[in-house]
């Protein structure tokens, strides 16, 4: 594995300055920029393993993306390499239909500490709730990015973190909405402690979520990228292109339905995604 590498498969070019904010920041949006989140494999009958070299080669190499646990474990090799103060956290996700937490660890996130400041970088949730920049680790403070307002609320030890949504213009709908309007306008997204992890605490996790039937996971194919004004996110055959703030506090939302050819092609044009095995949607 090589740092450099890693620096190519997410185009940073710049010379580096050292373990501080601003390296920390660019090499984030690079990586968000590049590196897909996506769930593909499960789809295409491969199996995920959890271990670095796999992870590395798959993403750095096969120029493919990954999830949460791919994701975040490459970038904290990534960040261990350069000389941060970085450890991996985990995390339980808002399942917004049952409106709780899940009971169990779920997700995996890094906590990054520069200058006594303690910063929560996670490049694995993709979509909408993906962060743009490191998150001040800090209770009760808005911190606005391009994506959104971001906030973390700190009760007796465990962190809560949320973002508050815009409203979506979809052109085939004369009017702005919010997907939920009965649930106002804060989307919760995980809790988390500060209890430092490794990441073969997440192996269990990475197994159950290839096999367990009722997880979203196994349910759809999921790729989604962060672009320079937003995103774009493919979810079995439907294709999603999100401009943030297109008018103020409202999102432009373009969707597409796609056939099977241009579901391959989409991923090769939009994501530079090219599957070794042929994907089921």
């Amino acid at each position: 594995m090589n740092i450099q590498e890693y620096f190519a498969r997410i185009s940073y070019n710049e010379s580096r300055k050292g373990a501080d904010l601003q390296t920390l920041t660019v090499i984030f949006q690079h990586h968000i920029q590049a590196i897909p989140f996506e769930n593909l494999s499960m789809h295409c009958g491969e199996t995920i393993k959890l271990d670095l070299q796999s992870t590395y080669d798959k993403i750095v190499r096969k120029k493919r993306g990954g999830w949460c646990l791919e994701n975040n474990h490459l970038l904290f090799w990534a960040l261990q390499e350069l000389g941060y103060d970085v450890c991996i956290l985990g995390g339980n996700s808002y399942k917004p239909a049952e409106r709780a937490y899940t009971a169990e660890i779920n997700h995996i996130l890094l906590k990054v500490v520069i200058e006594g400041n303690s910063y929560i970088v996670d490049a694995g949730f993709g979509g909408a709730y993906q962060a743009w920049q490191p998150l001040m680790l800090i209770s009760g403070k808005d911190q606005p990015q391009i994506p959104g307002i971001f906030r973390f609320m700190e009760d007796n030890g465990t962190w809560y973190f949320e973002k508050v949504k815009r409203k979506h213009y979809i052109p085939e709908q004369s009017v702005p909405f919010t997907d939920t309007p009965e649930l106002g306008n804060i989307r919760k997204i995980y809790t988390f402690t500060l209890e430092p992890r490794h990441i073969n605490d997440f192996q269990e996790l990475n197994t159950y979520l290839q096999v367990s039937p009722d997880n979203i996971l196994q349910k759809k194919s999921i790729c989604s990228l962060q672009t320079t004004e937003g995103l774009y996110a493919l979810v079995g055959w439907t294709f999603t292109k999100v401009k943030y703030n297109y008018m103020e506090d409202v999102d432009l939302v373009q969707i597409t339905t796609l056939t099977d050819e241009e579901v391959e092609k989409t991923l090769k044009d939009k994501f530079n995604i090219v599957l070794e095995n042929k994907l089921v949607p």
